[in-house]
Protein backbone atom coordinates (compact mmCIF):
# COMPACT_ATOMS: atom_id res chain seq x y z
CA UNK A 1 0.00 0.00 0.00
CA UNK A 2 1.48 3.49 -0.94
CA UNK A 3 2.06 5.98 1.53
CA UNK A 4 -0.52 8.81 1.94
CA UNK A 5 -0.62 11.86 3.04
CA UNK A 6 -1.97 11.39 6.55
CA UNK A 7 0.96 8.92 6.58
CA UNK A 8 2.95 12.05 5.99
CA UNK A 9 1.14 14.16 8.46
CA UNK A 10 0.90 11.87 11.11
CA UNK A 11 5.00 11.71 10.96
CA UNK A 12 5.70 15.34 11.03
CA UNK A 13 3.18 15.93 13.93
CA UNK A 14 0.58 18.42 11.76
CA UNK A 15 -2.42 18.45 9.75
CA UNK A 16 -3.20 16.50 6.73
CA UNK A 17 -4.37 20.34 5.03
CA UNK A 18 -0.94 21.56 5.96
CA UNK A 19 1.08 18.58 4.09
CA UNK A 20 -1.71 19.42 1.21
CA UNK A 21 -0.48 22.71 1.48
CA UNK A 22 2.91 22.11 1.17
CA UNK A 23 2.60 19.35 -1.80
CA UNK A 24 0.53 22.19 -3.73
CA UNK A 25 3.11 24.67 -3.16
CA UNK A 26 0.49 26.73 -1.37
CA UNK A 27 2.56 30.11 0.54
CA UNK A 28 0.48 29.90 3.78
CA UNK A 29 2.78 27.66 5.41
CA UNK A 30 5.44 28.70 7.94
CA UNK A 31 9.04 28.03 6.48
CA UNK A 32 10.16 26.03 9.53
CA UNK A 33 6.67 23.56 8.78
CA UNK A 34 7.68 23.46 5.05
CA UNK A 35 11.35 22.44 6.07
CA UNK A 36 10.12 19.57 7.97
CA UNK A 37 6.95 18.25 6.20
CA UNK A 38 9.47 18.37 2.74
CA UNK A 39 11.96 16.33 5.17
CA UNK A 40 8.88 13.85 6.26
CA UNK A 41 7.90 13.50 2.49
CA UNK A 42 11.66 12.65 1.32
CA UNK A 43 12.29 10.02 4.08
CA UNK A 44 9.03 8.42 3.28
CA UNK A 45 9.43 8.54 -0.48
CA UNK A 46 5.70 10.38 -0.68
CA UNK A 47 4.38 10.68 -4.44
CA UNK A 48 1.68 12.65 -4.92
CA UNK A 49 -0.88 10.77 -6.94
CA UNK A 50 -1.09 14.16 -9.92
CA UNK A 51 -3.60 12.66 -11.90
CA UNK A 52 -6.29 12.62 -9.63
CA UNK A 53 -5.25 15.89 -8.15
CA UNK A 54 -6.15 17.72 -11.64
CA UNK A 55 -9.13 15.37 -11.82
CA UNK A 56 -10.37 17.18 -8.34
CA UNK A 57 -9.95 20.42 -9.84
CA UNK A 58 -11.49 19.28 -13.05
CA UNK A 59 -8.37 19.26 -15.02
CA UNK A 60 -6.09 17.09 -17.35
CA UNK A 61 -3.17 17.99 -16.42
CA UNK A 62 -2.14 18.34 -19.57
CA UNK A 63 -1.21 22.18 -22.15
CA UNK A 64 -0.13 22.20 -25.02
CA UNK A 65 2.31 24.16 -27.50
CA UNK A 66 1.70 24.32 -30.77
CA UNK A 67 4.70 25.88 -32.92
CA UNK A 68 5.32 26.69 -36.84
CA UNK A 69 7.57 24.09 -37.26
CA UNK A 70 9.69 21.21 -35.37
CA UNK A 71 12.66 21.21 -37.76
CA UNK A 72 13.84 24.55 -36.76
CA UNK A 73 16.44 24.41 -33.73
CA UNK A 74 15.00 27.29 -32.64
CA UNK A 75 11.07 26.11 -31.93
CA UNK A 76 12.97 22.99 -30.57
CA UNK A 77 15.03 24.18 -28.37
CA UNK A 78 12.11 26.47 -26.96
CA UNK A 79 9.89 23.27 -26.38
CA UNK A 80 11.99 21.67 -24.63
CA UNK A 81 12.25 24.84 -22.24
CA UNK A 82 8.80 24.63 -21.56
CA UNK A 83 8.26 21.05 -21.52
CA UNK A 84 11.00 21.16 -18.65
CA UNK A 85 9.49 24.18 -16.94
CA UNK A 86 5.93 22.37 -17.03
CA UNK A 87 7.15 19.12 -15.70
CA UNK A 88 8.00 20.93 -12.68
CA UNK A 89 4.48 22.56 -12.00
CA UNK A 90 3.49 19.00 -12.40
CA UNK A 91 2.13 19.71 -15.98
CA UNK A 92 2.85 17.38 -18.51
CA UNK A 93 3.09 19.20 -21.97
CA UNK A 94 1.90 18.28 -25.77
CA UNK A 95 3.60 19.43 -28.80
CA UNK A 96 2.21 19.76 -31.81
CA UNK A 97 2.48 22.18 -34.81
CA UNK A 98 1.44 23.84 -37.32
CA UNK A 99 3.22 24.29 -40.37
CA UNK A 100 2.53 27.80 -40.55
CA UNK A 101 -0.80 27.49 -42.16
CA UNK A 102 -3.48 29.50 -41.08
CA UNK A 103 -5.97 26.89 -40.76
CA UNK A 104 -4.15 24.81 -38.64
CA UNK A 105 -3.82 27.61 -36.33
CA UNK A 106 -7.17 28.18 -36.39
CA UNK A 107 -7.98 24.40 -35.79
CA UNK A 108 -5.63 24.90 -32.40
CA UNK A 109 -7.24 28.59 -31.39
CA UNK A 110 -10.93 27.09 -32.07
CA UNK A 111 -10.54 24.29 -29.26
CA UNK A 112 -8.47 21.50 -30.94
CA UNK A 113 -7.87 18.42 -28.36
CA UNK A 114 -10.06 20.46 -26.08
CA UNK A 115 -11.01 17.90 -23.77
CA UNK A 116 -7.16 17.14 -24.17
CA UNK A 117 -6.11 19.97 -22.60
CA UNK A 118 -6.58 22.42 -19.78
CA UNK A 119 -4.93 25.36 -21.97
CA UNK A 120 -2.26 25.92 -25.35
CA UNK A 121 0.46 28.07 -25.82
CA UNK A 122 0.47 29.13 -29.71
CA UNK A 123 3.22 30.45 -31.75
CA UNK A 124 1.38 32.12 -34.88
CA UNK A 125 2.36 32.68 -38.22
CA UNK A 126 -1.03 33.48 -40.44
CA UNK A 127 -3.49 33.76 -38.23
CA UNK A 128 -5.60 36.69 -38.31
CA UNK A 129 -6.74 38.90 -36.05
CA UNK A 130 -10.30 38.11 -36.65
CA UNK A 131 -9.57 34.38 -36.10
CA UNK A 132 -8.49 35.66 -32.46
CA UNK A 133 -11.86 37.92 -32.13
CA UNK A 134 -13.94 34.91 -33.58
CA UNK A 135 -12.68 32.41 -30.93
CA UNK A 136 -15.51 30.64 -29.94
CA UNK A 137 -13.20 28.08 -27.03
CA UNK A 138 -12.56 29.78 -23.32
CA UNK A 139 -9.19 27.86 -22.63
CA UNK A 140 -6.69 29.92 -21.49
CA UNK A 141 -4.32 30.97 -24.34
CA UNK A 142 -1.26 32.29 -24.69
CA UNK A 143 0.45 33.65 -28.02
CA UNK A 144 4.23 33.56 -28.69
CA UNK A 145 6.48 35.02 -31.25
CA UNK A 146 6.47 38.72 -33.35
CA UNK A 147 2.90 39.02 -34.70
CA UNK A 148 1.07 41.56 -33.12
CA UNK A 149 -2.53 41.55 -32.17
CA UNK A 150 -5.47 43.56 -30.89
CA UNK A 151 -7.36 40.64 -29.29
CA UNK A 152 -7.59 39.86 -25.51
CA UNK A 153 -5.06 37.65 -25.16
CA UNK A 154 -1.85 37.24 -23.60
CA UNK A 155 1.15 37.71 -25.39
CA UNK A 156 5.40 36.89 -25.24
CA UNK A 157 7.54 38.33 -27.50
CA UNK A 158 10.95 39.96 -27.51
CA UNK A 159 11.22 43.40 -28.55
CA UNK A 160 12.04 42.54 -32.15
CA UNK A 161 11.97 45.81 -33.26
CA UNK A 162 15.28 46.58 -30.62
CA UNK A 163 16.51 43.46 -31.05
CA UNK A 164 17.26 44.29 -34.90
CA UNK A 165 18.37 47.43 -34.39
CA UNK A 166 21.28 46.24 -31.76
CA UNK A 167 22.02 43.40 -34.64
CA UNK A 168 22.25 46.04 -37.23
CA UNK A 169 23.96 48.71 -35.03
CA UNK A 170 26.72 45.95 -33.88
CA UNK A 171 27.79 45.98 -37.74
CA UNK A 172 27.91 49.37 -38.06
CA UNK A 173 29.85 50.09 -35.27
CA UNK A 174 32.37 47.40 -36.67
CA UNK A 175 32.96 50.37 -39.49
CA UNK A 176 30.31 48.08 -41.45
CA UNK A 177 28.53 50.60 -43.88
CA UNK A 178 26.70 48.50 -46.48
CA UNK A 179 24.71 46.08 -44.49
CA UNK A 180 22.08 43.71 -45.73
CA UNK A 181 19.39 42.42 -43.93
CA UNK A 182 18.20 38.94 -45.44
CA UNK A 183 14.64 37.50 -44.71
CA UNK A 184 12.26 39.50 -45.96
CA UNK A 185 9.06 38.05 -47.03
CA UNK A 186 6.67 38.72 -49.94
CA UNK A 187 2.97 39.14 -49.27
CA UNK A 188 0.89 38.15 -46.21
CA UNK A 189 4.20 36.08 -44.87
CA UNK A 190 6.01 39.47 -45.13
CA UNK A 191 4.56 40.31 -41.89
CA UNK A 192 6.49 37.75 -39.74
CA UNK A 193 9.84 39.27 -40.27
CA UNK A 194 9.05 42.87 -40.50
CA UNK A 195 9.89 44.23 -36.97
CA UNK A 196 13.09 42.54 -37.38
CA UNK A 197 13.49 44.40 -40.66
CA UNK A 198 12.32 47.54 -38.96
CA UNK A 199 15.41 47.48 -36.64
CA UNK A 200 17.09 47.46 -39.43
CA UNK A 201 16.06 50.50 -41.00
CA UNK A 202 16.19 52.65 -37.61
CA UNK A 203 19.79 51.30 -37.43
CA UNK A 204 20.50 51.97 -41.22
CA UNK A 205 18.60 55.47 -40.66
CA UNK A 206 20.48 56.46 -37.58
CA UNK A 207 23.81 55.92 -39.34
CA UNK A 208 24.47 58.66 -42.60
CA UNK A 209 27.51 57.00 -43.83
CA UNK A 210 25.50 53.70 -44.06
CA UNK A 211 23.58 52.56 -47.19
CA UNK A 212 20.24 52.50 -47.47
CA UNK A 213 19.12 51.14 -50.81
CA UNK A 214 16.35 48.71 -51.06
CA UNK A 215 18.72 46.20 -52.97
CA UNK A 216 20.47 45.29 -49.89
CA UNK A 217 17.31 43.83 -48.84
CA UNK A 218 17.18 40.18 -49.86
CA UNK A 219 13.46 37.83 -49.48
CA UNK A 220 13.23 34.38 -48.62
CA UNK A 221 10.58 31.89 -49.43
CA UNK A 222 11.24 30.31 -45.57
CA UNK A 223 13.82 30.27 -43.01
CA UNK A 224 15.93 27.61 -44.06
CA UNK A 225 19.51 27.24 -44.67
CA UNK A 226 19.07 26.55 -48.22
CA UNK A 227 17.23 29.70 -48.34
CA UNK A 228 19.53 31.35 -46.69
CA UNK A 229 22.09 30.38 -49.15
CA UNK A 230 20.15 31.15 -52.31
CA UNK A 231 19.40 34.62 -50.85
CA UNK A 232 22.96 35.45 -50.57
CA UNK A 233 23.67 33.81 -54.11
CA UNK A 234 21.03 36.25 -55.63
CA UNK A 235 22.42 39.48 -53.64
CA UNK A 236 25.94 38.69 -54.69
CA UNK A 237 24.87 38.36 -58.23
CA UNK A 238 22.68 41.82 -58.41
CA UNK A 239 25.87 43.65 -57.50
CA UNK A 240 24.41 44.86 -54.21
CA UNK A 241 27.90 44.05 -52.82
CA UNK A 242 27.73 43.59 -48.96
CA UNK A 243 30.36 44.18 -46.36
CA UNK A 244 27.61 43.01 -43.70
CA UNK A 245 24.34 41.06 -43.37
CA UNK A 246 21.51 40.57 -40.58
CA UNK A 247 19.54 37.25 -41.19
CA UNK A 248 16.22 37.05 -39.80
CA UNK A 249 17.36 34.09 -38.14
CA UNK A 250 20.40 31.52 -37.73
CA UNK A 251 19.41 29.24 -40.14
CA UNK A 252 19.13 31.69 -42.97
CA UNK A 253 22.70 33.07 -42.02
CA UNK A 254 24.46 29.87 -41.86
CA UNK A 255 23.23 29.43 -45.59
CA UNK A 256 24.43 32.65 -45.91
CA UNK A 257 27.98 31.89 -44.68
CA UNK A 258 28.27 28.43 -46.78
CA UNK A 259 27.26 30.72 -50.26
CA UNK A 260 30.19 33.06 -49.14
CA UNK A 261 32.98 30.53 -48.60
CA UNK A 262 31.82 29.12 -52.14
CA UNK A 263 32.40 32.42 -53.82
CA UNK A 264 35.20 32.87 -51.98
CA UNK A 265 34.69 35.81 -49.82
CA UNK A 266 35.96 35.05 -45.98
CA UNK A 267 33.83 35.98 -43.00
CA UNK A 268 34.05 38.15 -41.22
CA UNK A 269 36.89 40.07 -43.61
CA UNK A 270 34.93 40.37 -46.54
CA UNK A 271 31.72 40.24 -45.32
CA UNK A 272 30.63 40.03 -41.37
CA UNK A 273 27.10 37.66 -40.69
CA UNK A 274 24.87 38.06 -37.98
CA UNK A 275 21.94 35.80 -37.37
CA UNK A 276 19.26 35.79 -34.62
CA UNK A 277 18.27 32.81 -32.23
CA UNK A 278 21.60 31.58 -30.86
CA UNK A 279 20.61 27.78 -31.60
CA UNK A 280 23.23 25.33 -31.05
CA UNK A 281 24.75 25.32 -34.51
CA UNK A 282 25.61 29.14 -34.73
CA UNK A 283 28.22 28.06 -32.06
CA UNK A 284 29.52 24.88 -33.65
CA UNK A 285 30.46 26.55 -36.95
CA UNK A 286 33.58 26.50 -38.60
CA UNK A 287 33.30 30.08 -37.94
CA UNK A 288 31.20 30.74 -35.18
CA UNK A 289 28.01 32.87 -35.75
CA UNK A 290 27.57 36.24 -33.88
CA UNK A 291 24.09 36.16 -32.87
CA UNK A 292 20.81 38.17 -31.08
CA UNK A 293 20.30 35.06 -28.26
CA UNK A 294 15.94 35.60 -27.09
CA UNK A 295 16.49 34.86 -23.19
CA UNK A 296 14.41 31.47 -24.39
CA UNK A 297 14.11 30.04 -20.86
CA UNK A 298 12.13 33.37 -19.62
CA UNK A 299 9.61 32.85 -22.67
CA UNK A 300 9.01 29.63 -22.06
CA UNK A 301 8.52 30.21 -17.79
CA UNK A 302 6.75 33.54 -18.46
CA UNK A 303 4.28 31.57 -21.35
CA UNK A 304 3.90 28.59 -18.76
CA UNK A 305 3.11 30.66 -15.70
CA UNK A 306 0.96 33.06 -17.74
CA UNK A 307 -1.23 30.32 -19.18
CA UNK A 308 -1.65 28.42 -15.55
CA UNK A 309 -2.18 32.09 -14.27
CA UNK A 310 -5.43 32.09 -16.54
CA UNK A 311 -6.14 28.72 -15.62
CA UNK A 312 -6.21 28.88 -12.16
CA UNK A 313 -7.68 32.33 -11.31
CA UNK A 314 -11.30 31.24 -12.63
CA UNK A 315 -13.21 33.92 -13.48
CA UNK A 316 -11.36 36.61 -11.84
CA UNK A 317 -8.50 35.91 -13.93
CA UNK A 318 -10.70 35.57 -17.07
CA UNK A 319 -11.52 39.22 -16.77
CA UNK A 320 -8.19 40.92 -16.13
CA UNK A 321 -6.25 42.51 -19.19
CA UNK A 322 -4.34 40.81 -21.61
CA UNK A 323 -0.51 40.59 -20.54
CA UNK A 324 1.89 42.00 -23.43
CA UNK A 325 5.43 40.34 -21.66
CA UNK A 326 8.96 41.35 -22.90
CA UNK A 327 11.41 39.15 -21.90
CA UNK A 328 15.06 40.46 -22.60
CA UNK A 329 17.55 39.30 -25.61
CA UNK A 330 21.04 39.81 -25.69
CA UNK A 331 23.90 40.08 -29.01
CA UNK A 332 26.70 37.04 -28.76
CA UNK A 333 29.83 38.47 -30.01
CA UNK A 334 31.68 35.50 -32.25
CA UNK A 335 33.78 34.90 -34.86
CA UNK A 336 31.42 35.48 -38.08
CA UNK A 337 31.65 39.79 -36.97
CA UNK A 338 35.27 40.00 -34.88
CA UNK A 339 36.84 37.17 -36.09
CA UNK A 340 39.60 34.67 -34.18
CA UNK A 341 40.83 36.35 -30.99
Amino acid sequence: MGISLKDVAERAGVSVKTVSNVVNGYRHVTPATRQRVQQVIDELGYRPNLTARHLRKGRTGIIAIALPELGNPYFAELADAVISYAAGLDYIVLLDHTNGRRDQEILFTQGFRARLIDGLILSPIELENEDLLARGNDAPLVLLGEREYEAPYDHIAIDNVAAGRAATRHLLDLGRRRVSFLGARHGRARRTAHLRLRGWRAAIAESPEAADGEELIATTDGYTRGDGAQAMARLLDSGAAPDAVFCYNDLIAIGAMRTLTERGLRVPEDVAVVGFDDIDDGRYCSTSLTTIAPHKQAIAQAAVDTLLARLEGGEEAAQTEPRHIRPGFALIRRESTVGRP
